[in-house]
């Protein structure tokens, strides 16, 4: 069935304004991207679940005026830190101890020497290293959409400052690092629908180390 799935999903190109996509479905994806691994499970990451069809429209125009923004029933941006912090590795720390019964030293000496090496380096290192986490949750979400039977389309193609400004994200330290719109295909408007799936083969994008 995943790999039905797989063949199933695309990068849908027109949304049905007409359909919803129950907010059962909507939680069921979020949580499969909250569950995706992270780099020392930081997390360095949040995301912002938009269904006002105002500020959907404002960020169709943030994004070239991408109509599945609006068309569709929502938008979850994924938002990266815009830098490590002492208090931000802390506060992981201290969900993990209250998650795992105690902060123990192996756990504070792992998280210390992470620290060496992550807040040393400059802002924007960071912030590319936190969005790289942001895009495996990405996948999850994308494949939990699937899965649900809704469509999910990855975009890249919008002004990440004007998302932040909308959003109100610079003052939580957040910087847009990519959209997932969520909703369901309209086959009759959209080109793609009938194409075949274009990938490479495996001899083309997979080479054999025996």
């Amino acid at each position: 069935m995943f790999y039905e799935k797989l063949e199933w999903r695309y990068a849908t190109k027109a949304m049905d304004a007409n359909r919803v996509v129950p907010s059962e479905k909507i939680e069921r994806i979020i949580e499969a991207a909250r569950k995706a691994p992270t780099s020392s499970g930081l997390q360095p990451f949040e995301m912002v679940l938009v269904t006002n069809p105002e500020v959907r429209a404002e960020l169709s125009e943030a994004a070239f005026g991408q109509q599945q923004l609006v068309d569709g029933t929502a938008v979850l941006v994924f938002a990266a830190w815009d830098n490590y912090t002492d208090a931000r590795i802390d506060d992981f720390v201290n969900l993990t101890g209250e998650v795992r019964g105690g902060v123990t030293e192996a756990l504070t000496a792992y998280y210390d020497r992470l620290k060496g090496m992550y807040l040393p380096r400059d802002a924007r290192t960071n912030f590319e290293h936190a969005a790289r986490q942001a895009y495996i949750a990405l996948g999850f979400a994308l494949m939990a959409a699937a899965e649900e039977g809704v469509d999910a389309t990855p975009m890249e193609g919008l002004d990440p400052a004007k998302f932040d400004e909308i959003l109100g994200l610079g003052a939580k330290g957040l910087k847009t690092v990519v959209i997932l719109t969520i909703g369901y295909r309209d086959e009759a408007k959209d080109w793609l629908a009938p194409l075949p799936k274009v990938r490479k083969s495996r001899d083309q994008i997979v080479t054999d180390v025996k």
